[in-house]
């Protein structure tokens, strides 16, 4: 006999819900205020105004659900089609750099990379919530570039996978150290220059290949 299936009873938590949005919020702006040595999951469910087991039934510990919290921030991210592969590049750049320069996000993002640090399941989170969900902005101006005619059809998939993910690393791993390390301004002079260097060693890239 076939048995139903109770709603009631399946597992995992429904993504965009009205609480889950509560809480991040909470989250980001415990942050701000408190920062990560003195944030703790009771804090967060009382700004949210949920009871603390309906976060652990979500999140297992503060650093899950902090990465949850400046992912969503992450997905703000936007690649407007402007024209031209370097327009675009730059546009995102600075549009990073922005959401870099938001305090929630500076706190959050230096606290969970810290404690990746000593945390492999948390390294991984960190890569499935938030890097691999951005690269589809690599993904897209790619595409978009191969239309314009900018760069070539791909011949190896294999081989674009890892321009990909190296394109991905350049743009995260200058931005990030500009920004939060060296504390130096991520301006348009800055950004042209990085984006010129991108294209150009694309096209070399596409002319290797």
């Amino acid at each position: 006999m076939c048995r139903r299936t109770n709603p009631s009873t399946r597992t995992g938590r429904p993504r965009s819900t009205e609480a889950d949005t509560a809480i991040l919020e909470a989250t980001r702006a415990a942050l701000v205020e408190l920062g990560w040595s003195k944030l703790t999951m009771g804090d967060v469910a009382g700004r949210a105004g949920v009871a603390k087991t309906t976060l652990y039934r979500r999140w297992a510990n503060k650093s899950e659900l902090v990465v949850d919290a400046v992912a969503v921030l992450f997905d703000e991210l936007e690649l407007p089609d402007l024209g031209s592969l370097q327009a675009d590049i730059e546009n995102v750049v600075l549009q990073f750099a922005a959401l870099l320069e938001r305090p929630e996000t500076k706190t959050a993002l230096m606290a969970v990379v810290a404690e990746s640090t000593r945390d492999e399941p948390l390294r991984e989170r960190i890569r499935a919530s938030i890097v691999d969900r951005q690269k589809r902005l690599v993904l897209e101006g790619r595409i978009r570039a191969q239309r314009r005619g900018e760069l070539p059809a791909d011949r190896d998939p294999v081989a674009v996978d890892a321009t990909d993910d190296l394109i991905f690393d350049v743009i995260a791993g200058a931005v990030v150290h500009r920004a939060l390390v060296s504390a130096e301004p991520v301006d348009g002079p800055w950004v042209a220059r990085l984006s010129a260097l991108l294209v150009g060693g694309l096209g070399a890239a596409a002319a290797v290949g």
